[in-house]
């Protein structure tokens, strides 16, 4: 995270030109590395499709399809699990048990049951980008990467005005194992494409000594916290709001450098970065206490439903895209939120996962559609994979399965109350209307009003697709 002092001599003293020009470039603002990337971007027409805005839920490790949406009652008991289903609010959808108040929303979305694609590994850079396989080797974000769905909308002119345009909450895919995972970048578009992430400062109302990520994990309490820039230590908000201050000392130190473009470059991303971080609009959106203590409880209080409730914030700000990842760190390892269950599969969704996604999610889906915005702004939720059919015996875990899975879409133009394909009597393998990850993207791509068919160069000088290969799901569509 970025760190500004108080007094022009510990910035000046105290940074070296790389450190300042990496304040220069917050890409985790969504802003860029050369002026005229960002004065292209500003000059772009914009698309006008039935959703404004998008919030991705992105289940990392891979959300069990047997055991939440796709459930098989009549299957052997090595396949069905030890879950129940539950009727829902669509006459005819059973989703699981422990899901009650998500299935009060079901009437609401388009349930695709056939996501199916060849990306084995963990990273939300098929879900994002359209990647649908083969495996990557190296799943870390790469510039190479093609971009991300919140990059190429701001690239094709949907962006905001007085808020970041593309925000990732509550940190990087991967921070909880100190990597960067691929998937919500700029990739070959740049840097200028990026997301702002922020950070936060989880807290424990529970002892977590002996406690199991993988079974029973202590709740995280924290809110989303800004800024969050890669490598510089933490800056709060009351120090941001000098920021006249700070770009006197900017301009201080840029009058020792040599008339460059290079220069320019760095006043424009100063001004305008700081000027969007430290907006009223911004420090709003991200201030819950402004929230009635009901509305807290009913998203929950924990590091995810903080998290959901700020996207809701976001959205009525006016960010264009925001992205959660079910992701948080237990002293410095992976802690609660992540989907990967090889093991102890039943025990972490019940104690943990399917309670409060159940929580966050319902109140996100109902608090937009009471507000009206729920017609506006597309909810997905959806993990990078599925899981295995067969119940590991020995540790009653699930294995990923690329080949089915599922994927929730509310609002935002798409049909209400609709099942799409159907998965075989394991859900091992869709029986029709399979669905890749190009798919998906090309989806979001025809309801943001963009053409997922319009071409960007590559790093090889090849003209690709936005959304690759795929083709939108166009019965998903109202």
């Amino acid at each position: 995270m970025l760190t500004v002092q108080g007094h022009a001599a510990r910035l000046c003293d105290g940074m070296t030109r790389r450190e300042l020009m990496q304040v220069g470039a917050i890409s985790a603002l969504g802003l860029g590395l050369t002026l005229p990337e960002a004065l292209q971007a500003e000059t772009t027409s914009t698309p006008d499709g039935s959703a404004k805005s998008v919030i991705l839920i992105n289940l990392l490790g891979g959300p069990s399809h047997l055991d939440m949406f796709d459930m098989k009652p009549e299957a052997p008991t090595e396949i069905r699990g030890e879950f129940e289903p539950i009727e829902t609010s669509l006459p005819g959808l059973q989703i699981c048990e422990h899901m009650p108040l998500t299935a009060k929303t079901m009437h609401l979305s388009s349930l695709i049951r056939t996501h199916s694609h060849m990306y084995n590994t963990h990273s939300p850079y098929n879900l994002l980008s359209g990647y649908s396989g083969p495996v990557i080797i190296n799943n870390v974000a790469k510039q190479t990467d093609h971009p991300s769905i919140g990059s190429v909308m701001q690239y094709t002119g949907l962006r905001s005005k007085d808020v970041p345009s593309f925000v990732w909450m509550p940190s990087h895919p991967g921070h909880s194992q100190s990597k960067r995972r691929a998937g919500p970048y700029g990739g070959f578009l740049g840097k200028t494409y990026d997301p702002l992430f922020t950070s936060y400062t989880p807290k424990f109302n529970e002892p977590t000594e002996g406690r199991s990520a993988y079974v029973d994990p202590p709740v995280p309490m924290a809110e989303p916290e800004l800024p969050a820039i890669d490598g510089l230590p933490k800056i709060t908000l009351d120090r941001l709001n000098r920021r006249r201050s700070l770009l006197t000392q900017l301009d201080d130190y840029r009058s020792k450098l040599d008339p460059s473009k290079s220069a320019v470059a760095l006043d424009y991303f100063q001004r305008k970065s700081l000027d969007l971080l430290t907006s009223s609009k911004t420090k709003d959106a991200f201030d819950l206490s402004q929230e009635p203590a009901e509305v807290r409880e009913r998203y929950g209080r924990n590091l995810f439903g903080s998290c959901t409730l700020t996207a809701r914030r976001l959205v009525e700000a006016g960010v264009k895209f925001v992205g959660l990842t079910t992701e948080s760190q237990l002293n410095g390892k992976v802690g609660a939120g992540q989907w990967d269950t090889h093991g102890n599969n039943f025990k972490l969704l019940k104690n943990f996962n399917l309670p409060t996604l159940d929580q966050n999610y319902s109140a996100l889906i109902e608090d937009l559609e009471q507000r009206g915005l729920l017609e506006s702004t597309l909810v997905i939720l959806m993990g990078e994979m599925g899981r295995t059919p067969k119940v590991k015996p020995k540790n009653g875990g699930r294995d990923h399965w690329t080949q089915c899975g599922f994927i929730v879409l509310a609002g935002g133009g798409v049909k209400r109350g609709y099942i799409h394909g159907t998965s075989d009597k394991q859900a091992a393998y869709p029986m029709d209307f399979p669905v890749s990850s190009a798919d998906h993207v090309s989806t979001v791509y025809q309801l943001l009003g963009i053409n997922p068919h319009q071409k960007i160069r590559d790093p090889e000088g090849e003209w690709v697709p936005i959304g690759l290969e795929g083709e939108p799901v166009w019965d998903v569509i109202a």
